[in-house]
């Protein structure tokens, strides 16, 4: 293993893989159902290089109808922004798609707290000041209209679904251009291991391909494609 630490895996990851391998070496191990929904992507990215990655502090949210003064106007979501720990990515998951599940001073605390990025199956809104932060976020879109009175976090720290793909508190998040994975943290190390390999292997191959190799060749000797 390359790595002993959650700070050396992060670099490894940011600096040598992408989702796309990784979600190779999931199929290759049977693990079919680790990304979520395609409709979630990157919405603060200004390149194609960013990658986000860090562990899972799942939130659970709940639509509602108007405020609930018993929980306070944002349930329990004022107390998970506060509860998340450095290297954490805050991902929630259970609202609709017609209000706003992370503006900017919540992006902005959850930055501060040492988040790696945030996820929602719902929208953003405050793009603008969200992208100051420098927080990746992922999502459905940008929408202005308040959870407030809409939604609230009814717990954290709890397993969540996103579209059939569990998320447990301390997964592995890791999200790109082309979306986000979700690597429960006993399967993390061989996925992570063989990830890295292949990923070195198709630095191989694109350079025997860029210098006058056939695709057919260059499957038959490496096997990678």
């Amino acid at each position: 293993m390359e790595w002993n630490c959650d700070s050396e895996l992060y670099k490894l990851v940011v600096n040598e893989l992408y989702t796309a391998v990784i979600g190779d070496i999931c199929d290759e191990l049977g693990m079919h159902n680790q990304f979520l929904n395609p409709s979630i992507q990157s919405l603060t990215a200004k390149g194609l290089s960013e990658v986000m990655v860090g562990r899972a502090m799942p939130v659970l949210e709940v639509n509602v109808f108007s405020e609930l003064s018993a929980h306070g106007p944002f349930g329990k979501m004022l107390d998970a922004i506060d509860d998340l720990k450095k290297g954490e990515v805050y991902i929630c998951a259970g609202a609709n798609s017609c209000y706003a599940t992370i503006g900017e001073i919540m992006a902005t605390a959850l930055s501060v707290n040492g988040a790696r990025g945030a996820v929602t199956d719902s929208r953003i809104r405050d793009l603008r000041g969200i992208r100051e932060t420098k927080l990746p976020i992922f999502g459905l879109g940008s929408y202005a209209q308040d959870q407030r009175g809409r939604g609230i976090v009814l717990d954290y720290r709890v397993p969540i679904e996103i579209n059939g793909v569990r998320i447990r508190n301390g997964d592995l998040i890791i999200g790109d251009c082309d979306g986000v994975l979700i690597l429960p943290q006993e399967t993390e190390k061989e996925v992570i291991s063989r990830a890295l390999d292949k990923a070195r292997g198709e630095k191989t191959v694109r350079k025997a391909i860029l210098e006058g190799m056939s695709a057919a060749e260059a499957f038959s000797r490496y096997g990678i494609m």
